[in-house]
C-alpha cells in the first residue's frame, strides 16, 4: 500500500511501502524531500542575513530616540518588520536588547582607534589626526543612535557598566598617548580634560539636528579637536580663591513654588526622574505630597517648569549682554563667562535635561526645542561676528559642541564651584567659540 503525507502538512513526502499488515510487524518508509514549489504569485520569504544587523541598528534609533522606558519590544519589532515572538528568539529580554546596543556604539568606538595600538607612528600629529578622523567617521555614521551611550547607559546594570566605562577608558588612553607625546608637561588630570573634550565635541552632533555637508562637519569637528589638543590649560596656581557663589535667586527661593522646582531638579539628577517620587519631593521641601498639587499636576509639570523658568532666565541674560556690549568678542566672552557661571551654579539642569527630556508631555518637548533653538541662534549672531570664516551653519554647530563640553567637563569636575575649574572650562570654550583663549582681567567673582 502507498501511503502518502502530503507536504503541505510536514514539508516532507513521504513514501512508504507496507509490506505486513497495520496491525503487527515493521513498516518500513522511503523519505525524499519535496519538491513543490509555491503556488504562481507566492513568494518565498527568506530571514536576511543581516536580520541581527537590522535589530541592532533599530533598537539603537529607538532607545535613543525614546529612552529606555520608553520602548517596547513589540515596538522594536515592528521597526524591525518581524513579530515580538521573532525577536525574543534573538533576545531574550528588552534589557538584554538594551545593553547590546549600548556595548556596541562604545565596541565601535574602541575598534576605530585599535590601529593605534599595533602600529608605531614616526609623527605624533599623524597619529591624533588618524584618531580624530575615525572617530568622527564612527560618530556621523550612528547620528541617529549615539545619544544612548551618552544618556542612556545609566540604565546599564554591574558589569555591563564597568565594561561601557572600560571601553570609554580605552578610547581616552589611545587619544592621550600621541598627547603624551606632543606635550609631555601636561598633568594626568589635564591629558584627560582635552582628551574628554575632544570625544564631548565629536560626541556632540548626536544632541541635536542641524544640517551641514558631511564633508563640512568633518572639517570642523577636526579644527575644533586639534584646537583643544594645543589649548593651554591653566595650572593649578593659576587660580586662587573662594568657589563663586551661585546665581542669585533669593527673592523667589523662599516661595514653596521655589523650592519645589529646585529640590525635584536636584533629586532628578541625583537618583533619575522615574525612580523620584512624589513623596520624595514633598519630603525635601517639607510639605505633604499632597501639597504639591497646589502647584504642579505632576511630575512631568515640574520638569517642563523648571526647565522653561531656566530658559527663560538665560535668555533674559544673553539679551542684557548683547544690549549692554556692544563688541561681539566681548560680548561673546561675557555669554561664555555667564554660561560657564551658570553651569556651575545650577549643575543638575543641562544633565536632567538631556537625559530626561522624554518624560515631558510632547508639547512641552517641542516649546522647549523652540526656546533653546532660539538661545542658540543668539551666540551664533555674535560666533558668526568674532569669526567671519564660518557660515551660521558651521557656527552652529560649535555652539553645540560647546554645549556638550559644559556637560562633559563638568561632571569630570564633578562641579566643583572652584575658580581654577571655572578658568578651565572658559578656556575651552573661548578656543571653541573664539578660536582663541582671552586673558581675564580678573576671574568673575559671581
Amino acid at each position: 500500500m502507498l501511503i502518502v503525507i502530503p507536504s503541505s502538512v510536514t514539508g516532507l513526502t513521504i513514501i512508504g511501502n507496507r509490506s505486513r499488515p497495520l496491525c503487527g510487524g515493521p513498516v518500513r518508509y522511503r523519505v525524499a524531500m519535496s519538491r513543490t514549489r509555491p503556488a504562481s504569485g507566492d513568494a518565498v520569504r527568506r530571514r536576511p542575513k543581516d536580520r541581527k544587523a537590522q535589530i541592532a541598528r533599530a533598537s539603537a534609533e529607538a532607545f535613543s530616540a525614546l529612552g529606555f522606558h520608553g520602548v517596547s519590544m513589540e515596538a522594536i519589532a515592528s521597526r524591525v518588520g518581524i513579530s515580538a515572538a521573532a525577536l525574543y528568539r534573538h533576545y531574550a529580554s528588552k534589557y538584554d536588547l538594551f545593553r547590546d546596543a549600548v556595548l556596541n556604539l562604545g565596541q565601535q568606538l574602541v575598534d576605530c582607534t585599535a590601529f593605534a595600538d599595533g602600529t608605531e607612528f614616526d609623527d605624533p600629529h599623524d597619529e591624533l589626526r588618524r584618531l580624530v578622523s575615525g572617530l568622527i567617521d564612527t560618530a556621523m555614521a550612528n547620528r541617529e543612535s549615539g545619544g544612548l551611550y551618552r544618556w542612556e547607559g545609566r540604565y546599564l546594570r554591574g558589569d555591563d557598566q564597568a565594561s561601557l566605562i572600560a571601553q570609554m577608558r580605552t578610547v581616552n588612553h589611545r587619544l592621550q598617548r600621541p598627547l603624551r607625546a606632543l606635550r609631555p608637561d601636561l598633568t594626568s588630570r589635564q591629558r584627560w580634560t582635552l582628551s574628554i573634550s575632544v570625544l564631548s565635541v565629536i560626541g556632540s552632533i548626536v544632541d541635536h539636528r542641524a544640517k551641514l555637508p558631511a564633508v563640512q562637519v568633518r572639517a570642523l569637528l577636526a579644527e575644533l579637536a586639534t584646537a583643544l589638543m594645543a589649548t593651554e590649560l591653566p595650572g593649578s596656581t593659576d587660580t586662587v580663591g573662594e568657589p563663586a557663589a551661585p546665581v542669585s535667586t533669593a527673592s523667589v527661593e523662599s516661595s514653596k513654588y521655589e523650592a519645589l522646582l529646585t529640590e525635584s531638579m536636584r533629586l532628578f539628577n541625583n537618583k533619575g526622574y522615574r525612580d523620584t517620587g512624589m513623596e520624595d519631593i514633598a519630603a525635601a521641601v517639607g510639605m505633604p505630597a499632597s501639597g504639591i498639587y497646589r502647584y504642579f499636576a505632576g511630575k512631568s509639570d515640574i520638569l517642563a517648569a523648571a526647565f522653561r523658568r531656566a530658559a527663560d532666565r538665560l535668555s533674559d541674560e544673553l539679551t542684557a549682554i548683547t544690549t549692554a556690549i556692544p563688541d561681539s568678542e566681548d560680548a561673546l566672552t561675557a555669554v561664555i563667562d555667564a554660561y560657564v557661571a551658570r553651569s556651575f551654579a545650577q549643575p543638575e539642569l543641562d544633565y536632567v535635561y538631556y537625559t530626561e527630556r522624554l518624560n515631558m508631555s510632547p508639547t512641552d518637548q517641542k516649546i522647549l526645542r523652540n526656546m533653546q533653538r532660539s538661545t542658540v541662534e543668539s551666540i551664533v549672531d555674535l560666533v558668526v561676528a568674532v569669526r567671519p570664516e564660518w557660515t551660521p551653519a558651521q557656527a552652529r554647530f560649535a555652539v553645540h559642541a560647546a554645549m556638550s563640553l559644559v556637560i562633559d567637563l563638568g561632571r569630570l569636575m564633578r562641579y566643583t564651584n572652584s575658580p581654577q575649574n571655572r578658568a578651565v572650562l572658559q578656556r575651552i570654550l573661548d578656543v571653541t567659540l573664539l578660536g582663541r583663549y582671552r586673558l581675564r582681567a580678573a576671574l568673575p567673582a559671581k
